[in-house]
């Protein structure tokens, strides 16, 4: 298991876990992140990430990154 900040580019990942306090994890899974889903992420760029999640592309900070364990 690792954070969603070192997940290669272009490569399909399945969540395992949403870390952060209770409105982080809403917050997240209101985008699309929930344990048993599966993101790709598209590129990054200074740290932060653009994720494809359910058929959605979605831009997310390094830090909402590091909560995302896939």
């Amino acid at each position: 298991m690792m954070p969603l900040t070192l997940a290669p580019v272009g490569e399909e990942a399945m969540i395992r876990k949403i870390g952060g306090n209770p409105e982080v994890k809403k917050h997240l899974e209101d985008l699309g992140f929930v344990a048993g889903g599966l993101v790709t992420v598209v590129s990054a760029i200074g740290g932060n990430l653009i994720v494809n999640v359910k058929a959605s592309r979605i831009a997310i900070s390094r830090e909402m990154a590091g909560k995302i364990m896939v």
